[in-house]
């Protein structure tokens, strides 16, 4: 009786199609982004994997807002805490690697449920540190759950249609990045109530711990229960029936490994994404010790910086989309290079202005937002990289991330060598130099920055190419030919087919009914 009640639309689709209460367009990817809904599968997704992502943000960064009180406790020295941040975030390198190959072989939600759960254990075990050893090794492990970010971004690439994947990976991973401002947060507030109720600063501080650690073991627990690997259905499933291809890590490594766009991505992120997780190491000792502030107000200080994700790294991916739609994806790798190079030229004032309060915070808050822009603008050019191996694309963009967080803190923000604020100086000049690689990106069927596309190449020629001729013949490229498909708006204004993806399935639902 359903299928009699579908529009005529409808009818054309083939029986086995699911139906959906958002738009999709052919690969069943969602073509319109419902913030507030729940829609299964792909809004829940969105909300799972930003969630799961924001909790191990928390549980990354619990230690630097209370980094007074446990370096008073523990004899920290200025190396220590110096090492200690560079543990935090150089773990997470072959973590993101390792999780983008899962989530192409074994997907993105037991990928991502396995990782949180691995590393809880560290997180617990924050409260029972005695020594600046033991102190590294549990920002170290717990670091490993940043490797999320890449089931998050594979999750919503996999969801979400061409002409909103920007603005999907912007919100998903600029919320679960508000968990670094979040927590500067959290952890004084938490710190302060078990204070309250009668313990000791000695104690207060490590009981505190347990509050990420249940929020990342629930959030795991989540993802396992109400998660859905795609749109139309979990990788074991799909494998079954055999409308997935079930790939070997050879392939997706190789194709992966190979494309020099990816490599390109993975450094210019390195001092997007990678400068924000260093400031978020610095940030709150940097002002109380520079400016005199309580803990208190500098841990404001450092919850506004990460608090930005919030609308910057959204906005990053829905101006990379934007621009997609006027320019195409020229437009996405200008508007990347501009966005990055500004948050460059600011964080060099950021460590000239070190002489006054009020200009350091005003500063920082506006680099902030062009950081953290860069870093959803960004991603909203991953997707198109590669889609035989885009989770491992996705791995290589995210460590490059963490080791442009580590190179830099080695450099910078280890021991003496340099003043906070003359880092934070030569940190700007390399993100500027870092930034300018992206003039090398492109695409043949849609150009670059400094070049147009060339004659005849296709979107589909540039993905068959991942695949032999064998493999086409047996249709394991479908989905990459139905992608190409969609992904025509790419080209520009002048490749006549607007800004929508084509074979939206009309749907009887609106966001008011999810």
């Amino acid at each position: 009786m359903e299928g009699r009640s579908k529009p005529a639309a409808m009818e054309m689709e083939p029986a086995s199609k699911p139906k959906f209460r958002i738009p999709v367009d052919s690969d069943n990817q969602a073509t319109e982004f419902w913030l507030f809904s729940l829609a299964r599968p792909h809004m829940s997704a969105f909300h799972l994997s930003w969630f799961s992502f924001f909790c191990c943000f928390v549980s990354t960064f619990a230690a630097p807002p209370l980094l007074p009180l446990i370096r008073d406790t523990l004899g920290l020295t200025a190396k220590d805490i110096g090492n200690a941040g560079i543990a935090s975030v150089s773990g997470a390198v072959f973590a993101r690697l390792a999780m983008g190959t899962a989530c192409d072989l074994a997907g993105p939600r037991l990928a991502s449920a396995a990782i949180i759960l691995l590393t809880t254990p560290a997180v617990y075990c924050s409260a029972i540190i005695n020594s600046p050893s033991s102190f590294l090794l549990v920002r170290f492990f717990t670091g490993f759950s940043l490797a999320s970010f890449v089931s998050t971004q594979f999750w919503m690439s996999s969801m979400f249609s061409p002409p909103k994947v920007g603005l999907a990976n912007g919100v998903a991973g600029g919320w679960g990045n508000l968990g670094g401002g979040a927590v500067q947060l959290i952890m004084p507030l938490v710190f302060a109530a078990v204070k309250k109720m009668g313990s000791t600063p000695f104690t207060a501080w490590r009981v505190a711990f347990f509050i990420p650690g249940v929020m990342q073991t629930f959030s795991a627990i989540a993802v396992l229960a109400f998660g859905q690997d795609m749109p139309d259905g979990n990788y074991s499933k799909l494998h079954k029936t055999g409308d997935m291809h079930k790939d070997s890590f050879a392939n997706v490594l190789r194709h992966a490994v190979t494309n020099y766009r990816a490599w390109i991505l993975a450094l210019t992120y390195g001092y997007c994404f990678g400068v924000e997780l260093a400031v978020d190491n610095i940030v709150a000792q940097y002002f109380y010790d520079r400016f005199d502030v309580n803990l208190h107000t500098a841990g404001l200080i450092a919850a506004s910086f990460g608090m930005a994700n919030i609308i910057s790294r959204p906005g990053g991916g829905l101006m990379s989309d934007w621009l997609s739609s006027r320019y195409g994806m020229r437009g996405r790798l200008w508007g990347l290079w501009i966005v990055q190079t500004i948050g460059g030229v600011l964080c060099v004032v950021l460590g000239v202005v070190d002489y006054s309060f009020a200009a350091s915070v005003t500063v920082m808050m506006l680099f902030s937002f062009f950081v953290q822009a860069a870093c959803g603008l960004t991603f909203g050019i991953v997707p198109f990289v590669s889609r035989r191996s885009l989770g491992l694309i996705s791995g290589m963009t995210g460590g490059g991330g963490n080791v442009g967080a580590v190179l830099t803190q080695v450099i910078f923000f280890r021991g003496s060598k340099y003043k906070t604020e003359t880092g934070i100086v030569y940190m700007g000049i390399m993100i500027i130099a870092c930034t300018l690689p992206l003039t090398l990106i492109y695409f043949p069927q849609w150009g670059g920055m400094l070049a147009g596309p060339s004659t005849g190449a296709t979107a589909e020629e540039y993905y068959s190419r991942e695949w032999t001729e064998q493999e086409r013949e047996k249709g394991y490229n479908a989905a990459t030919s139905r992608f190409a498909e969609n992904s025509v708006q790419e080209g520009g204004p002048k490749s006549g087919s607007g800004s929508r993806s084509r074979h939206t399935v009309p749907v009887d639902g609106s966001p008011a009914d999810v």
